[in-house]
């Protein structure tokens, strides 16, 4: 589950501004649950929880550590959980959230 929350928070962690102290996975996990069903195509849309997690997390990102962090914390099982990138780069449209990068499983955290 964690990983497939990598791939949505990872969109989200982007979206916040700069702040210091690093976001624990087990926030990021809380926050990105929902979206297992659309990250992995079983799902034909995200879910408004999954879409307002995102939101909840976009809005705890204080600092480019913090963004890492929830990369870091959402990568660590998204292919274990069959989530396809195909799904992944939907699901700003889909949220309506602006990312500003592509969403990719490849993409790196440390950047």
């Amino acid at each position: 589950m964690k990983s497939l929350l990598f791939s949505m928070l990872f969109l989200l962690s982007f979206l916040a501004h700069s702040g210091e102290a690093a976001i624990p996975c087990t926030t990021v996990d809380a926050n990105a649950a929902a979206c297992l069903g659309f990250a992995t195509g079983k799902a034909a849309k995200p879910s408004s929880a999954f879409c307002d997690g995102l939101q909840q997390l976009a809005q705890t990102v204080k600092s480019v550590e913090d963004k890492k962090a929830i990369c870091r914390c959402l990568k660590v099982g998204a292919k274990s959980l069959g989530i396809q990138d195909r799904f992944l780069s939907r699901i700003p449209r889909a949220c309506n959230i602006k990312v500003g990068f592509p969403v990719s499983l490849n993409t790196n955290c440390e950047m």
